[in-house]
């Protein structure tokens, strides 16, 4: 009998993957200024859909103040469709459900890439240094933005795409909406919790509508989130189950934790030692299927992994290292998940990225 990683997997809407690996989404900083996707992009993505049931890429702006990484493939007009199909065709001609990442990075972007309008739920910057100072959205405009999510959710089922991820985690837009921290509206879009859950919500609804209007029944809608915050006030991991609760009431296809590790502890109460993606699984109780990320390398991790209760499992920086990372496993060959320059061509990574990952992750980056 095959591993648990390597069995089909069906999403109560009927939509059916090959197996439970699920490549994590990662920003490449590779695209084009024009906000199109590159040749190295292109050929990153379809490289590594050969082996996972699920490739969830990079994430893309629904509207231009949203971007928030130099090289950041976009998604706020038309005009990118025939790029996005083209990704899309790539992807699934390898055997992959492919699903676009969308969101806005509020006040985690820069004035560079905003023309100088960086925004979020209230004007609080990050901690962070050299965070911009984010001015307030206009009710009006929140709206205008939540508009937005339905709109590229319609380019990616134009384009071919088997599903959308709403990026709700990485301290991006819609958490900042749903986090204390960064939102001191006093409004209908802030001040109790039952408030702040209302963007997410209502991104949500954006996206299902435009799913019930332009695509069939499986077509597959995900909810990625950060379960905590560090900050001082911050989301907690009773908020999160909150929110928990009012998304599985939607007709979304899988929740993502976003973890640091996928066996990772609270961050915000060092004395609690439940893992909190088990933590959220639990609470879940089958209403909807969890995909837990963070920490798998090698093929002896996976079995951890599932332990934890997770349906799917996300592999990230390994997987850029090597796109082979499924075949391997399966084949019992040995899997090296670092990465080198010397190998960037060799393993279809755009040079930039590699560049970025030594920045932020070292231990990633071979010399």
């Amino acid at each position: 009998m095959n591993p648990v990683y390597d069995q089909p997997f069906s999403f109560a809407n009927g939509a059916t993957l090959r197996n439970r690996i699920v490549m994590a989404p990662m920003t490449t900083w590779s695209g084009g200024d024009d906000g199109r996707l590159s040749p190295d992009e292109l050929a990153y993505y379809e490289a590594r859909a050969g082996g996972v049931g699920m490739l969830i890429t990079g994430t893309t702006y629904t509207v231009p103040n949203g971007r928030g990484f130099p090289g950041q493939f976009c998604g706020d007009d038309d005009r990118f469709i025939p790029g996005l199909t083209e990704l899309a065709e790539r992807i699934k001609s390898k055997g992959a459900k492919a699903v676009l990442q969308i969101f806005h990075a509020g006040r985690m972007s820069y004035p560079a890439l905003t023309g100088n309008d960086v925004v979020s739920a209230s004007d609080v910057p990050a901690e962070r240094p050299s965070a911009a100072h984010p001015r307030a959205l206009a009710d009006a405009e929140i709206e205008a933005i939540v508009a937005s999510f339905g709109e590229t959710t319609r380019r990616a089922i134009a384009a071919g795409f088997d599903g959308v991820e709403i990026h709700g985690a990485n301290t991006y837009l819609i958490q900042q909406f749903f986090s204390p921290h960064s939102n001191r509206r006093a409004d209908r879009w802030g001040g109790s919790l039952e408030a702040r859950a209302r963007f997410p919500l209502a991104v949500v609804d954006a996206v299902l509508n435009a799913v019930k209007a332009h695509a069939d029944k499986e077509f597959i809608v995900g909810y990625r989130f950060s379960p905590e915050e560090i900050e001082n006030p911050g989301i907690t991991l009773d908020d999160t189950l909150y929110l928990v609760d009012r998304l599985a009431e939607k007709e979304l296809t899988y929740l993502h934790v976003s973890l640091g590790r996928f066996d990772q502890t609270s961050q915000r109460d060092k004395s609690d030692q439940r893992i909190v993606g088990q933590v959220v699984h639990q609470h879940l109780k089958g209403r909807l299927p969890l995909i837990g990320v963070g920490g798998v390398k090698i093929a002896d991790d996976l079995p951890q992994a599932f332990d934890t209760g997770y349906e799917l499992v996300a592999i990230g920086r390994a997987l850029v290292a090597e796109p082979q990372w499924v075949e391997k496993a399966r084949a019992g060959e040995k899997i090296v998940p670092t990465i080198s320059m010397e190998k960037r061509i060799e393993k279809c990574v755009p040079e930039k990225m590699i560049e970025v990952m030594k920045m932020f992750f070292p231990d990633a980056v071979e010399g």
